[in-house]
Formats: structure tokens, sequence, C-alpha cells
């Protein structure tokens, strides 16, 4: 158990700081963004089970020889006061596993509850003070100067809007563009996506792991919306459409949403989500290598099964 405790610390330790770092400092993510993306989620799902594991694992060396029989020792004694041999240090682990367990989870339920709470009240606001755009359903405009165009996901109805000025800005190929992204943000789930990390830095906002990831996924989505709006239109035509209405500002403003309390939509704070996209539509790499994509996947599911395995096979 010590051993296993051991491991998963350093697991830990090495996904909380300096490999989210590297991740999100390194260039070939643009190349395979939907192969990056599968690894900040396995990064993050690993990291928080392994600071939970190592907490428990060096919490029950006392109780037994395994996670599986620790924890049934555990439940033994659980009304019978502490047994001889557990110190202070193994109380200590065991109660911050618990804690920080209860912490990531609820953090997660708050998040999805605010932002799906914001998210209903938005869909109102939006059926209140927008017309549907003919010929395109699903698509609705507001009557707002600013060019704004964002996905708004629902349980049973998603849309997309647009604003009058975006459709004043944008050539009609432009606007497909435009249009063809946001849907692609619906298809693919990543307002979802968004609000786990969020959670994640909510709950560890002091940690790489955490404000590196929302940072780097959230550019990632929008990569990946692109490259599946590539398909309906030119590269060239989707840039434009990205460099004119990537800097809109706060849709959310648009229908009167306090700004702070407003549901995941296609941006965050404090990043560029225009630049690096741009750059990536006019001066294009080449796609990463297939070998190098199945190398990154292959390294996902290692971070998943290192330590699921340490904690049930130790």
């Amino acid at each position: 158990m010590f051993t296993a405790a051991t491991v998963l610390a350093i697991i830990a330790i090495a996904l909380a700081w300096p490999i989210p770092i590297a991740l999100a400092n390194a260039s070939w993510p643009s190349r395979a963004p939907g192969t990056a993306l599968a690894l900040w989620q396995s990064i993050a799902l690993a990291g928080g089970l392994s600071m939970i594991g190592a907490l428990l694992c060096y919490g029950l060396i006392p109780f037994g020889d395994s996670l599986l029989s620790g924890l049934g020792t555990l439940a033994t004694h659980a009304l019978d006061g502490v047994p001889e041999g557990v110190g202070l240090d193994h109380i200590l682990a065991l109660t911050g596993a618990m804690l920080l367990t209860f912490h990531l989870l609820m953090n997660l339920l708050a998040t999805s509850f605010r932002s799906e709470r914001q998210r209903r009240r938005h869909h109102q606001l939006v059926e209140l003070l927008s017309d549907p755009l003919p010929d395109r359903p699903g698509t609705r405009v507001i009557e707002y100067a600013a060019p704004v165009a964002y996905c708004l996901p629902g349980a049973t109805r998603s849309v997309t809007v647009l604003s009058a000025g975006i459709m004043q800005l944008l050539t009609a190929d432009e606007l497909q563009a435009v249009i063809a992204h946001e849907r692609a943000h619906l298809r693919q789930q990543h307002p979802l996506v968004l609000v786990t990390f969020k959670s994640w830095r909510s709950a560890l906002p002091w940690f790489p792991i955490a404000n590196r990831s929302e940072n780097a996924v959230a550019l990632l989505v929008e990569m990946l919306a692109d490259d599946e709006a590539r398909h309906e239109v030119d590269d060239l035509v989707l840039a434009r459409a990205i460099a004119l209405a990537g800097t809109s500002g706060h849709p959310e403003l648009a229908v009167g949403i306090d700004p702070e309390q407003a549901p995941v939509v296609d941006e965050v704070d404090h990043v560029d989500l225009v630049t690096p996209r741009v750059r990536r539509l006019v001066n294009p790499l080449p796609p990463l290598s297939v070998g190098s994509r199945a190398m990154v996947l292959a390294t996902a599911i290692s971070l998943l099964l290192v330590p699921t395995t340490l904690l049930l096979f130790n």
C-alpha cells in the first residue's frame, strides 16, 4: 500500500504541475485538436484519481494490504473507534481523501446546476427577444448592433444565435461559416466539455492542471468546430469570419444576462481564441501523423489505466 501511495502521489504531482504546463505550451495540439482534447481529459481524470488514491492508500496502510481489504477493515472498525497502530497521519490522509472527493463532486454538481439554470433563462430571453432566421431552422436573430454569434445548447432544443450586427458585417459565405462553426459546437457537445473543465478550475484554481486545462480546452474545441466548418466553406472565408466576428465580446450582454452568471458558451475570459485559429487557417500545418496520434492516445489510455490498476491490484 505504501508503494502504491507513493507512485500515485508522484503521478498526481506530475499531472498537477509539469505535464499540463508542458502540454499547454506545446505546438502540436493545433495539428490534432481532437487527440489533444482526449489527452487533456485523461490528464484531468487521472490527476483527480491519483490525488484521491494516494491519500486513500496511505490512510489505509494500517487496515490492510490492499485497497479493498483496507476499506473492508475500515468499515468493520468504523463504530469501534480507532484501532491500534493507526496514526494521526493516516487519519488525516483518509479525511483528506474524503474531503477532496466531496469537494470535486460538489463543484461539478454546483457548476453544472448553475450553468443549466442560466442556460434555461438564456433560452427564455432569446425566445422573447429574437426572431427565427428564415430557411435556417434552429437559428435566431437578436436586434443587437455588435457582431455576436454563439450556440445555446439545451436538453430538448438547441439554438444558434446571431445578432443583426453580425449579419450586416459578414458576407453570405462568411455567415455560413459562422453558423457551421456554432452548430459543430452543438453536435460535438462542446458546452458540456467546457462545463467539466470549468468545474475543475473552480475546485482547484491554484493548480496548473485546472487553469491551464480550461484555457487550452477552450481553444481546442474552437479548433474542432473550425475543422467541421471547413467542410462547408473555404479556409480563407472561415478565417475572415473568425477575424471579424471573433472579437464580439460577451454575447450574454445582448440578452441582458450578468456576465458573471452567464452559461458556458464558446469563449473564456483573458484567452485569445481568435489569433491562433486564424493563423492555423491562413498558414495551415500538416496534420499530426497517424503514428503520433496513436502514441498520444495510447498515453491518454495509460494515464487512466496506471492509477486504476494501482488502486485495484496493489
